[in-house]
């Protein structure tokens, strides 16, 4: 017979694992890549001058003296709004090899490309783009994860090897990258290398080593970020949500309780679970159960009033209002008139609306995980997180995205619905370093 106290340390982990059980791997190798030949400096060299347009900031000049003291190979974890993109321009001017630029989506494709030749003052002809149906190789190449993860794509015999939001690279779809680049020297920058399924070593393992990190505390204290404050906002379930809440994470743990044991042959409990629900209809309906409290949780009815409560406060302030699920999104639109981004939205209607929210004509907008990453975000000095996941990467983009320097106070709200999965997830947020917070009770009670 099980022991309550043992399943709930059980039910405690599944909880904190929730955002990464479908990326579950059995893949656990950890042998370092070993370094590619050096080739002869002829072949790498790029054949351009650059010169940076700007003056780096002290942290920036610390990471790049740390990078090339560990023989120009490692990673650099600096928050959104760092100036990540400087460092790496700071690295190409400094090796001038033949350099390949990776990164996740099209937009940073043509944003690289312009910084590149905007910032280094180099011509058009000295930098080209692999992706979105380009296949322009130059000195200097920009590409997405997806294009040079491709068998035949043009990306050897490059000198140094930039990857851009690196945590994306250890993926089994990518990690082949730096190995068919032929890089000697490699740099990877990232706001966290932490991935839902524990496989930050990889990046390590293909990059280098973490030499040189900053949390947004440590660079808001110093000047170069703006001050900033987080207020975690504690809402209540209604009664009909609360019902159903509660009759499906019963429904969730008795399925867990009663097959605990078959659960964790093998020693991968998560990823037995995942290949159970493909045949197992108990096991399919457990895991649906599961889904469908943790949506009650994040778009707890009672979040639509504070948002609105919210936006009223800040009336004169730029909000950006996230959210983890696209419904809520479009739900928070339509009640709200707020002008929204999701994954769905056309790529030409996008850029109208950051390009409004940018101009001012528009100072609210409410976003899916579309915008965590990869797009650049016209600044604004107040966040509204409705729900999000447990990890410490995204929350830390999406402070990033109102802690970029300004001379007014940023501050980020963090909603969260008592008694529900969505505390101890935020419990986890709560741990990453350099990550602050008060916290409110909308109603006066506390959460367990």
């Amino acid at each position: 017979m099980l022991h309550q106290h043992a399943l709930d340390e059980l039910f405690a982990e599944l909880e904190e694992a929730q955002d990464g059980l479908l990326d579950a791997t059995l893949d656990d190798e950890r042998t370092p890549e070993p370094l590619s030949p050096v080739a002869d400096e002829a072949e790498l060299a790029g054949g351009f001058r650059a010169k940076l347009a700007i003056t780096p900031r002290p942290y920036q000049s610390d990471a790049l003296a740390a990078w090339l003291a560990a023989d120009s190979r490692g990673v650099v974890v600096l928050p959104t709004g760092a100036g990540k993109t400087i460092l790496a321009l700071m690295a190409i001017e400094r090796l001038g090899l033949r350099t390949l630029v990776v990164v996740p989506t099209i937009e940073l494709l043509y944003q690289w490309r312009d910084a590149v030749i905007e910032r280094l003052g180099l011509p058009k002809s000295k930098v080209g783009v692999v992706g979105d149906g380009r296949r322009e190789l130059r000195p200097i190449t920009i590409i997405t994860y997806a294009s040079a993860a491709m068998p035949d794509a043009p990306i050897g015999g490059t000198g140094l090897l930039i990857c851009d939001e690196a945590h994306h690279l250890p993926s089994p779809s990518y990690s082949a990258i730096p190995a068919r680049s032929g890089a000697p020297f490699r740099l990877g920058i990232t706001a966290t290398p932490d991935r839902s399924d524990g496989t930050e070593d990889g990046l390590y393992r293909l990059l280098g080593p973490l030499i040189y990190q900053r949390t947004p505390a440590e660079l808001s204290a110093e000047g170069h970020l703006a001050k900033y404050r987080e207020k975690r906002i504690y809402v209540d379930l209604q009664p009909e949500e609360a019902l159903r809440y509660a009759a499906l994470t019963t429904e969730w743990k008795w399925f867990i309780a009663r097959n605990r044991g078959m659960l964790a042959r093998g020693g991968d409990f998560f990823g037995e679970l995942i290949r159970r629900s493909g045949s197992d209809p108990a096991a399919r309906q457990a895991l649906r159960a599961h889904h469908q409290a943790r949506m009650i949780a994040l778009n707890a009815e009672a979040k639509l009033g504070e948002v609105a409560r919210l936006l009223a406060l800040h009336r004169d302030d730029k909000v950006l209002v996230f959210s983890e699920y696209t419904a809520l999104v479009d739900k928070l639109s339509r009640t709200l008139a707020l002008p929204s981004i999701t994954y769905r939205t056309a790529p030409d209607e996008r850029k109208g609306i950051l390009q409004a929210f940018r101009g001012g004509a528009y100072s609210k907008l409410v976003a899916g995980r579309v915008l965590n990453e990869g797009v650049d975000i016209p600044d604004a000095n107040v966040a509204i997180i409705v729900s999000g996941n447990s990890t410490a990467r995204e929350h830390i983009q999406r402070l990033g995205r109102i802690i970029r320097p300004k001379k007014t106070e940023a501050v980020l709200y963090e909603l969260v619905t008592r008694y529900t999965s969505e505390v101890g997830a935020a419990r986890k947020r709560r741990k990453t370093p350099g990550v602050r917070s008060q916290e409110s009770g909308v109603r006066s009670q506390e959460p367990e």
